[in-house]
Parts: structure tokens; C-alpha cells; sequence
């Protein structure tokens, strides 16, 4: 369940703070570059917190 919450998470943060919970793009391409953009600016916003446990 910790596993769980963790990867829910990402969702839950992509949906909310990216604006990912209604497209602006129609089509699985337009769609996969707008999911991975926001993955990778979720990833950058964890880095210092990643850097400092480390």
C-alpha cells in the first residue's frame, strides 16, 4: 500500500497541479508528450527533497 500511495501520487499531482485532468489535446501522441513533460516537471520538483535524503 505504501508503494501504492507513492505512485498514486504522481497521478493525483500530474491531474491537480499540471491540468492534466482535462486535455487540451486530442490524440494519444499530443497526449503522451503533455503526460511525459509533466512527469519529468514532477520529477524536478522532488529533486532537492531526492538530493537531501540521499
Amino acid at each position: 500500500m505504501r508503494i501504492r500511495k507513492r505512485i498514486e501520487e504522481v497521478f493525483g499531482w500530474i491531474k491537480a497541479a499540471a491540468g492534466l485532468r482535462k486535455t487540451r489535446h486530442k490524440g494519444t501522441d499530443r497526449i503522451d508528450w503533455v503526460f511525459a513533460l509533466n512527469a519529468a516537471a514532477y520529477n524536478l520538483i522532488r529533486l532537492p527533497k531526492l538530493m537531501r535524503a540521499a
